[in-house]
């Protein structure tokens, strides 16, 4: 093989990821409407948002090291936000929110006044966890905080966030959260060519969110994040500051966690303490690891398997579902510690072996 060929074919594997995330838009912008229900379609529509978060995941976790455990709090800033905007446009101009008439005086808190304007509603989903998300990071980084401790604090964080929710009831809903949406942007979800609408820009948001994820994985950040993950030390002796790079990682998977969490409101149809807290936060992690956190495609398809897992099995074992689902988690982590999505680099390599 000439050096001219071997060029080329690096070249090729440089964009195959590009070329199955293209095939992954096929699959869920044209196949997947055209064969599920409207009943399926909407809870794929919901793995996608989530897999979105999941995308971030992998990126802070699989090649920056830091396992983010309360990724459900970004996932709840997006989510709120959006929803807060629904229900403001569902009351119409000058109006207040239902649950605030039955938990509470009728009177609505300041802060929900500027989501009656679409565009704040927008910034804010991308603002408002970027710049928690930059206060947290920052004040974790510079202290040098990683490993088991990092991992606990943000856990922690998802915990107080979800209790704070439940507590505020007069305004955000309590345990009951946000729910009822009746248009999106003056859309009625309703309507089934709305609702499909919702799943279409979900899946072109997840779409998004890998090449976005791409251009990092393969850029001068992405080397250093994995450098940093694998040899902090070195990379501070290099003139780098790992607090910052870690940062950004932190910064990018907390939007996007938020950008997962503002679609998931209109397609579900609610917004909810259960939703963000910690045990959502480890879901999100389970299906990075079932997917593979290291690779590309691997946490989004990870989450999308752990979301229709969720669904078959709690509809075949009510009470029961919990633990063949962590049972399969636990197989997959003895069995392939990299995820499924390295199964096929497992099977070659012990090919390679048998036949040397």
């Amino acid at each position: 093989m000439t050096s001219r060929t071997k060029v080329r074919d690096t070249r090729l594997r440089g964009y195959a990821p590009l070329v199955a995330i293209a095939l992954l838009a096929v699959l869920l912008l044209v196949v997947a409407p055209a064969t599920l229900s409207q009943f399926r379609l909407n809870s794929l529509g919901k793995y996608l948002c989530w897999a979105i978060a999941a995308v971030g995941i992998g990126l802070a976790w699989g090649r920056g090291g830091m396992l983010v455990m309360g990724q459900g709090v970004f996932f709840g800033l997006g989510g709120y936000a959006m929803a807060m905007h629904l229900k403001l446009e569902a009351a119409g101009p000058g109006g207040v929110p239902d649950f605030m008439v039955l938990y509470g005086d009728g009177t609505m808190p300041a802060f929900w006044e500027p989501f009656r304007s679409g565009p704040f509603t927008l910034a804010a989903i991308v603002l408002l966890p970027a710049a928690v998300a930059t206060a947290l990071g920052w004040l974790i980084f510079k202290r040098k905080v990683k490993g088991a401790y990092f991992a606990i604090l943000t856990q922690a964080m998802a915990v107080v966030f979800a209790t704070l929710l439940i507590a505020t009831i007069k305004e955000t809903g309590g345990f009951n959260g946000l729910n009822q949406f009746t248009t999106f942007f003056g859309y009625n979800l309703y309507d089934p060519v709305n609702k499909q609408m919702v799943y279409s820009i979900a899946a072109g948001a997840l779409i998004g969110c890998l090449v976005v994820a791409w251009q990092l994985y393969r850029s001068r950040f992405g080397e250093l994040l994995v450098a940093t993950r694998d040899a902090e030390e070195r990379v501070r002796f290099l003139g780098h500051d790992p607090a910052n790079i870690k940062l950004v990682a932190f910064v990018v998977a907390a939007v996007m966690a938020s950008i997962g969490g503002a679609l998931f409101a209109p397609i579900a149809g609610i917004i909810s303490p259960s939703d963000v807290d910690a045990t959502a936060s480890i879901f999100l992690i389970a299906g990075v690891a079932l997917g593979g956190r290291a690779l590309l495609l691997g946490p989004a398809l990870g989450a999308i398997t752990v979301g229709f897992g969720r669904t078959y099995l709690s509809e075949q074992f009510p009470t029961q579902w919990t633990y063949f689902l962590g049972l399969l988690f636990v197989l997959v982590i003895l069995l392939l510690p990299r995820g499924v999505g390295d199964l096929p680099r497992a099977l070659r390599a012990g090919l390679r072996g048998r036949s040397a």
